[in-house]
Order: structure tokens, then sequence, then C-alpha cells
């Protein structure tokens, strides 16, 4: 098959098949990129024709929406934009509100910081369990209303929630983690955003950068989210770093990156499916777009089937604290701790 690079769409958007998940040049991942090498590399993305950026209101606790604001909203009318709320920072730390006024608040805020009047897509970025999702639709669904924002979205949901979301209000997309390597999205959603008409974005598609061969025997830097991960973690870490291995074999046999194979295996997956492969560097943001004319037979994609079957993964996907903010399917047996 050919990974085609024709348009998919959320919502009324249309959008390439690959866009750009903007959090690591601002949060969680180490080393983070200088002001400039980040303002480079939106705008290089703009160039290569990247018309789909996702941002939060977590990320670098408001500092990665103030750096779209201020460097790529002069060219607002090429690309769909998309934010999120509910989880979000205060002193430092994680925290989840999805009060409707919550929402309201910090739906005016990232407008603020990103230095427009109107958000096209606004995700709920997790489910608060201490408020009903109705609720939390019914706060966006007046800021539809109100064209503050254009569509609404899910993070990390289960599809008996979206579909208690979408009795509410459209859900233009569902966003969750999904690679070779995390298929819980396999378990139900996948199929509930088919039935349902919802897009299916997946973040993480390069398996937090171990499918793109860019994490080794070394692991994560110092104070990297990704250290406090089970998968990251021994003796989990060395199991994976395996997987990765023959992974690489593969994509070598197939003539592409470990990082092109993991992408073209998603978008092989669903016509619903966009990917949104975070990077802090102009040459990968290059080599993930380069997968959009990318050749992958069935023989290939059926090797990365079964070299990742449910079991293979060693390691929660989470640590418990994490865990704990996520409302999306398991597989039977899955280890939470």
């Amino acid at each position: 098959m050919t990974v085609t690079s024709s348009s998919r769409t959320i919502g009324p958007f249309s959008v390439s098949p690959i866009g750009l998940g903007c959090m690591n040049l601002s949060h969680a991942y180490l080393p983070r990129p200088e002001p400039d090498q980040a303002e480079r590399l939106l705008r290089h993305a703009l160039d290569q024709g990247v018309d789909f950026f996702d941002t939060a209101a977590l990320y670098g606790f408001g500092a990665n929406e103030e750096l779209l604001g201020r460097t790529i909203m002069d060219s607002r009318d090429k690309f769909v934009l998309a934010s999120k709320c509910v989880l979000g920072g205060k002193d430092g730390q994680r925290g989840l509100d999805g009060s409707p006024e919550a929402i309201a608040a910090t739906l005016e805020n990232s407008l603020r910081r990103l230095n427009v009047e109107y958000i096209d897509l606004y995700y709920l970025h997790r489910l608060d369990p201490n408020v009903p999702i109705e609720e939390s639709v019914g706060a966006l669904t007046r800021a539809v209303e109100a064209g503050k924002i254009g569509a609404i979205g899910l993070s990390e949901m289960s599809a008996a929630t979206l579909r208690r979301a979408h009795a509410v209000h459209p859900i233009a997309a569902m966003q969750t983690e999904y690679s070779p390597w995390t298929r819980n999205a396999e378990v139900a959603v996948l199929d509930a955003c088919v039935e349902l008409g919802v897009a299916f974005v997946a973040f993480s598609p390069v398996a937090r950068g171990v499918l793109a061969g860019g994490v080794g025997p070394e692991g994560v830097p110092k104070g990297d989210i990704r250290g406090a991960m089970p998968r990251f973690q021994s003796p989990h870490f060395e199991r994976n770093l395996e997987l990765a291995t023959q992974f690489k074999a593969i994509a070598d046999q197939a003539g592409c990156t470990m990082a092109q194979l993991s992408i073209g295996w998603l978008l092989s997956r669903r016509p619903n499916i966009v990917v949104i492969p975070g990077t802090t560097s102009i040459a990968h943001l290059d080599e993930n777009m380069a997968t959009l004319t990318l050749e992958l037979s069935a023989e290939v994609l059926a090797a990365v089937d079964a070299l990742f079957t449910f079991q293979a993964v060693s390691g929660p996907r989470y640590p418990k604290s994490a865990q704990a903010q996520i409302d999306t399917e398991t597989w039977p047996g899955e280890p939470l701790e």
C-alpha cells in the first residue's frame, strides 16, 4: 500500500494525515529546545505543509500555547489549531477540573495565550471523574455557540464515554495514545469512532521515541516524564528495547526508517486516523512527513502486527497516578501497576 497524502477529516476540517504534536517543545520530554529552535521548527512545519497543530493548556503550563501564539498565528488561515482543557497545572502540579466554570476560564486563557479569538478544535484533555461528562461537554457546547471554538474533542476516553458525550454534542475527534506498542484503542474506541463519524487522532505514534530509534540503552534524561513510566524502567525497558531492535529490522527490510514504519502502519489501520508525532528536530519532521509517499507491503504491515501482540510489550504504559486520570479501555490481563 501507499500511504496517501490525501487529506483526512476532523469534524468540519480537512487536514493532512500527519500533523504536529507540540508538547515536547515546552513540556515533559528532555532536552527541550531553546525558544528560537522551537520557533524555527514550527515555521518549517508550516513550510512543509503541516496544517494541524496540537497544543494544550497543560503543556509548559501555558508556555506551549504562548509559543504558538507568538510564532505562527500570522499564518492562521493555513492550519487547523487544536488545544485542550480540564487537565491543567497549579503550582507546577497536574490536576483535573472538568467543571463548566474551570473549562470556561481555561478557554479564555488559551485564547489569550494563543493570540486568537477562535480555536478550531478544543478537547477535554481527560475525564474528570467528579464531573459528569455531559456537564463538561455542555460547557464546550456553549463555547461553540459563542463562536469561541469550532469543534469538540475528547482525549484518553473510552467508547462508553464517547457515546455519552456525543449524545450532548457531536464529537469531532478522539485523541488517544496509539502506536504498534500501545493498541488499547483497538479494544473498542476505534470502532466507536468509525460508527459515530469521529476522527481518531493518535498521539505518541512512535511509542514516545522508542519506535523512532530515539531512545537507547541509556534510557531517557533525568527529569524526563518517560522515566516515571514503567515501560521505561527495568526490567521492562530492556525487554522493550529488544522489540525495538526487531522492529528496526522490519523497517530496514522495508527500506524506510523506524518512525516512518510506525506512522505508516498507523495510517494503514483506518481512514479516519490522523497522527501527530512530536519532534524538536527539523530533520525528523521532514522524515515523518516523507511517510506520506511511503509504500508498505501487506507483508510488512503483517510483520508489525505479529511482533507487537498485546502480550509482547512489557509493563504498564502509565504510572499509577497517571493511569488514574485516564478513561481508556484496557486489554484483559493488561498490567496496570
